[in-house]
């Protein structure tokens, strides 16, 4: 079976996603000057959780995703944005 070019496109998106949310709760953990034992702790999991998370090493699922939000005072917004009027947009 050949991999296609779309489906490579969606996992190197895929791949920025998850990265841009991993570097933005690692950024939040910081400013509230948390250790990831102090997250783990909070949330009521084990530390290597967070750290398999923060590696890139486990997909978490949305509801820990919300947790992990909700303990460090953070709300999760999720926009889902119609390519095609995005690219009108900036053609104006």
């Amino acid at each position: 079976m050949k991999i296609t070019k779309e489906s490579n496109d969606i996992k190197e998106k895929q791949k920025i996603v998850k990265q841009k949310l991993i570097d933005q709760y690692i950024e939040y953990r910081k400013i509230r000057n948390l250790t990831q034992e102090d997250l783990a702790c909070v949330m009521g999991i084990k530390r290597p959780n967070i750290s398999r998370f923060e590696t890139g090493q486990c997909n978490p699922t949305l509801d820990l995703l919300v947790k992990m939000a909700e303990c460090m005072d953070l709300e999760i917004r999720i926009d889902l944005i119609d390519k095609q009027e995005e690219n009108s947009n900036e053609k104006k």
